[in-house]
């Protein structure tokens, strides 16, 4: 049966092919490219939009033009009707200036209809007619200037312009209707590109949104399964820590009653044997062999009770951590040759157990190192209470940690030992703070534990 811990893994766990970070991507990757083709779509819309307004003014251009050769036209006639009726030279200046204008627009006509075959034709006959009804009208000046009361003449001239002005009205008003019916379509092909352009857009922007929403969710999956495998990895962290914490406890409790063992039957075993040697020394006392096993029996004894005191020493229950702390760096100086120096308040007073236990297991695994593998010649040994902590700090002049293992520990939480690991877990379980600095010259090691009620309550079940 899976435990809970691996079966939340199992739901969070993806097939390549299927990972949400993949098809997020995708999707974020297809929304972009679908945004990138509707711009050139929509750029291209526009051109042809912006192409077919432009014939659309074109057309309007060609209207108005027509309009302008026909007012030109008309100002030419009356011109010429005022002249031949009254004679007066003046008008004959407005009539100079207006026939080259007439030629210009003729010529802007032209210009404008050169993409139409069947509009260069009916200009061309335009121009033609135009050029006529022009030349009729100089006829007619001259007529009245030569024979100022010639009305016949001037009649049959007016009938001829007349003729012609119907003729040329005809020819405008095909061209008319051609830019109509051109103009009709053209409206009719940008009406049918703005609404394409309209509709390209929104739909662009739709898939778009519809993209990025599937985008979004995606994403919103991935960030659930990584806070769901974050959760798991801290619960497991957790677990672990309480597991470590347990096994530091047990480790305590074994020492306890391994220590009392020790202590309470091998110990007093030995010291039945000893009393009964004694006794047997007393009937023959110049046997040397006797001699010999009652002096091992004594170092027996002395290393029993040593190695009892190690594992637990029974001052740390009776009197606190000052009283035990200071015999064992007593004992450790005289074992090792390490000269310590030690600043302990002796009005330190009693700590509370779960304290009076870290901080004397701290100590012995900094002691323990010392003499394994820093080589120092001395040591010191500081412990400053506060009002809501207590400092423990311990330095040698050894060779130091290197600093390859020290950065691996500050940031892994791993050494080649367990020795650091299960100070830094015991510390951490305390609610205290580890903190180890360590150069070619020495290494200083200093732990801090609150004295806080919570820190002591909280520490205290978890013993339990």
């Amino acid at each position: 049966m899976k435990s809970p811990l691996v079966r939340r893994k199992s739901r969070t766990s993806y097939p390549s092919s299927m990972s949400p970070r993949k098809n997020a991507q995708v999707a974020f990757a297809s929304a972009v490219a679908v945004l990138l083709l509707s711009a050139i779509a929509a750029y291209v819309t526009i051109a042809r939009l912006r192409e077919s307004a432009s014939w659309v003014v074109h057309s309007y251009q060609v209207e108005t033009t027509l309009g302008e050769i026909d007012s030109s036209i008309a100002r030419l006639a009356r011109a010429r009707n005022g002249y031949a009726s009254t004679g007066n030279e003046a008008l004959l200046a407005g009539f100079d200036a207006g026939v080259p204008e007439v030629h210009q627009k003729l010529q802007e006509v032209r210009k404008l209809t050169e993409d139409n075959a069947r509009q260069q034709e009916m200009c061309t006959r335009l121009e033609n007619l135009i050029d006529r009804r022009i030349s009729l009208f100089r006829d007619s000046i001259t007529l009245k200037r030569s024979a100022a009361h010639d009305d016949a003449g001037q009649s049959a001239l007016a009938a001829q312009i007349l003729s012609l002005a119907f003729e040329n009205a005809s020819i405008t008003q095909q061209m008319r209707q051609q830019e109509q019916q051109l103009l009709q379509l053209r409206t009719g092909i940008s009406n049918r590109l703005y609404k394409l352009t309209v509709i390209i857009l929104f739909l662009s922007f739709a898939l778009a949104l519809v993209l990025l929403f599937i985008h979004y969710r995606l994403l919103t999956s991935e960030l659930k399964a990584r806070a769901l495998a974050e959760t798991v990895a801290r619960e497991g962290e957790a677990s672990l820590r309480q597991l470590t914490s347990r096994l530091l406890q047990m480790q305590d409790e074994e020492r306890r009653k391994f220590s009392r063992e020790l202590h309470d039957s091998l110990g007093q075993y030995l010291a039945g044997v000893k009393m009964s040697l004694d006794m047997f020394s007393q009937a023959r006392p110049t046997d040397e062999l006797l001699s010999n096993a009652i002096l091992l029996l004594d170092q027996s004894i002395a290393e029993t009770r040593t190695i009892s005191h190690l594992l637990h020493p029974p001052l740390l229950d009776e009197v606190g951590f000052a009283s035990a702390a200071k015999w064992y760096l007593q004992g450790f100086s005289e074992r090792s040759g390490v000269e310590v120096k030690v600043e302990i308040p002796d009005n330190l007073g009693r700590l509370p157990r779960h304290l009076e236990l870290g901080l004397f297991r701290v100590l012995q695994e900094s002691l323990t190192n010392i003499h394994r593998h820093s080589k120092s010649s001395r040591a010191e040994i500081t412990l400053k209470p506060y009002a809501n902590k207590i400092v423990l700090q311990v330095k040698d002049y050894g060779k130091g940690i290197p600093q390859e293992l020290l950065n691996t520990f500050r940031t892994k939480g791993t050494t080649f030992g367990v020795g650091l690991t299960g100070m830094r877990e015991r510390v951490r379980e305390l609610g205290g703070q580890l903190d180890i600095q360590s150069n070619p010259v020495g290494t200083q090691i200093s732990v801090t534990l609150p004295l806080a009620p919570v820190a002591k309550e909280s520490s205290i079940s978890a013993a339990d």
